[in-house]
């Protein structure tokens, strides 16, 4: 193969792919539906992107050319109908990430919410302490600003992602799976298809699975070790023992694993829930065999991921942190997170939701994950890979949502609204395209210091 042709390119998982093969010499370009800031920094890497569909794009020279897809792109899209039928080797992006890490020491993080930090800590940790690992993430890296880390070494990391069963690709040495929480219903129909599908990529772990405690996955399984992780429950192989905030909402806590106690970790990135994601990535490695101290030290420098409990403004007069919570449960862990790092502060939460199955299977659980903020802004559905659904609507959510104050407004109304907005803690959640407001309410709110 000389070419790689991605169709879907801005996705955070293909980007990956296309930085990965730019990398190892290949002629790499593709398609996305819109621009984007990773569209844009793939274009500055060399790679030609465009954002029509122009099947006369495609590389003509069928026997030299790979092409890799995501299927949230819809099946009738032209330059996807013409691979299919024009000869063509085509891949899914899962079947792709697949092949690259066979043969490899692969080091996967499984589960509905918290993979992406836990992967990207665990990157971070190999990478700090020397040993080196190469990793496909699905956050950029705010310690190396991308979401692709290449080594000379055989050791991979990786975000083993459920959506599609794309996990099912992976066959790792370690893999931790930090959540399985009912998800993706228009994928798997209910949640037992979901247990289902996680215990078949336990079953796919080589080595040793490190779930976290509570999750429906045991020795019976898998053929690979079991051990088990939590925050605070120290019945578990993994545990935080006294963890404690400091004034600024950074985590300590003493980590109880198989070997002993390794005392007073810093987690470089605030909140419960980075110091919970990792106890998981300090699992990972010294399971691996990494030396503790060198972990203690890595996990201090960590220093978080781009969209995840991410920090734009922060005095004590305002605040603006931009999340990509995107699941109830993790608006829960988010929020309550956030009540840690300010305490005492009121907090006005924007969310988009994403996806109008997402919409209609959790609605109740979303008005109940939101009703703990101080005043709600709910956005109308992005609506991603999906067509409408009947009655389908944000007022799902928000005739149930109990916060003191709340409103729902239309994104395109945001900045207008937020103009003459009394703000203290303001945070912006979703997966969607809200994450297009975070300079403009950054600008905003710094113009208010």
């Amino acid at each position: 193969m000389k070419n790689v042709y991605f169709i879907g390119i801005g996705g955070i998982g293909m980007s990956a792919l296309a930085r990965y093969y730019k990398f190892k010499g290949y002629e790499v370009a593709g398609y996305d539906r819109t621009p984007s800031d990773l569209t844009a920094q793939l274009e500055k890497e060399g790679i030609s992107v465009h954002y029509e569909d122009r099947p006369d794009l495609v590389p003509a020279s069928v026997e030299d050319t790979l092409v890799v897809y995501t299927p949230a792109i819809p099946q009738d899209l032209g330059e996807l109908q013409k691979v299919m039928g024009g000869g063509y080797k085509v891949l899914k992006r899962s079947r792709t990430l697949g092949e690259i890490t066979r043969g490899q020491r692969c080091l996967a993080v499984a589960g509905t919410h918290g993979k992406t930090t836990t992967s990207t800590l665990t990157a971070h940790i190999f990478t700090e302490t020397g040993e080196g690992c190469s990793a496909f993430l699905g956050g950029i890296s705010r310690n190396y600003g991308t979401n692709l880390l290449m080594s000379r070494n055989e050791t991979v990391v990786v975000e083993a992602d459920e959506f599609d069963r794309s996990f099912l690709q992976l066959f790792p040495e370690i893999a931790v799976i930090t959540a399985v929480d009912p998800d993706h219903l228009d994928i798997y129909g209910d949640y037992a298809h979901v247990v289902e599908a996680f215990k078949a990529f336990a079953s796919q772990v080589t080595g040793t699975v490190i779930a976290k405690k509570g999750t429906p996955i045991g020795p019976e399984d898998t053929r690979a070790r079991v051990l088990t992780y939590h925050y605070t429950d120290e019945g578990a192989d993994f545990c935080a023992l006294n963890p404690r905030p400091d004034e600024c909402g950074y985590f300590h806590y003493d980590l109880k694993y198989p070997g002993g106690i390794l005392k007073d970790i810093r987690v470089g990135a605030p909140g419960w829930v980075n110091a919970e994601n990792s106890v998981a990535a300090a699992a990972i490695a010294l399971t691996y065999g990494l030396e503790p101290e060198a972990i203690r030290k890595a996990i201090g420098t960590f220093e978080g991921v781009k969209r995840r409990l991410e920090v734009h403004v922060n005095s004590p007069k305002l605040s603006y942190i931009d999340d990509y919570a995107h699941h109830p449960a993790e608006l829960t862990s988010a929020i309550s997170s956030m009540r840690d790092i300010f305490p005492g502060r009121r907090i006005t939460a924007i969310f988009q939701p994403h996806l109008y199955t997402r919409t209609r299977d959790f609605a109740a659980e979303f008005a109940e994950a939101l009703s703990a903020v101080d005043k709600l802004i709910l956005l109308d559905i992005y609506p991603a890979r999906e067509e409408p659904i009947p009655g389908v609507t944000s007022e799902m959510i928000f005739k149930d949502v109990t916060a003191p104050e709340k409103v729902l407004i239309k994104k395109e109304e945001l900045m207008d609204y937020l103009s003459d907005e009394p703000l203290d803690v303001l945070v912006t959640f979703g997966a969607g395209n809200v994450d297009r407001y975070v300079e403009p309410i950054t600008q905003l709110l710094k113009s208010r210091l």
